[in-house]
């Protein structure tokens, strides 16, 4: 290429123009939509959102009831008497992890520990009256912040949202 058949500095074409912006395509179910979601799903699950979550969600409510021993509280909510083996396997924890937290929780007078009736050898973690009441006020926040956070999205859009969210947990890949 000869110097007299260089484009000026400045005047190298550019891209081609892209289409006129317009509303975000809507995405169909496929692989980049099961990307899209996958990519939602990891940042709710890590770590570091979870305690920011569960440190907002506990303050004040018992003491001894942390943003590290949320989990075992609230999944003895869900699973009812457990052991710590089980429990773990249920929460994401190990099983010593369990332990520690629960003793906090029992020294708090959020759960108990009972002889599991079935194995004499195992010990079932058992919510008290006064840890179901901190489960309540738990839940009631967590409902409060995620209503909180809808409430600028278009009417139906939540209730769309809550019921597909329902459906996928029941019949999605887990």
């Amino acid at each position: 290429m000869n110097v007299a058949s260089r484009p000026e500095p400045g005047s190298e074409p550019g891209p081609e123009p892209g289409p006129e912006p317009g509303p975000e395509p809507r995405l169909e179910p496929g692989p980049a939509t099961g990307h899209e979601i996958a990519e939602s799903i990891g940042l709710l699950i890590q770590r570091g959102t979870r305690a920011g979550l569960y440190t907002s969600l506990v303050e004040g409510v018992a003491d001894g009831l942390d943003e590290n021993a949320y989990p075992v509280l609230s999944g003895l909510a869900r699973t009812g008497p457990s052991n710590a083996a089980d429990l773990a396997a249920v929460i994401g924890l190990d099983r010593s992890g369990v332990s520690r937290h629960a003793s906090r929780l029992e020294a708090a007078g959020l759960i108990r520990r009972e002889p599991d009736p079935a194995d004499r050898r195992s010990v079932l973690l058992v919510l008290t009256y006064t840890g179901i009441a901190a489960v309540g006020e738990l839940r009631r926040r967590l409902a409060e912040r995620i209503a909180a956070a809808l409430e600028e999205w278009p009417p139906g859009e939540a209730e769309a949202f809550a019921r597909g969210l329902r459906r996928f947990v029941a019949e999605g890949p887990f």
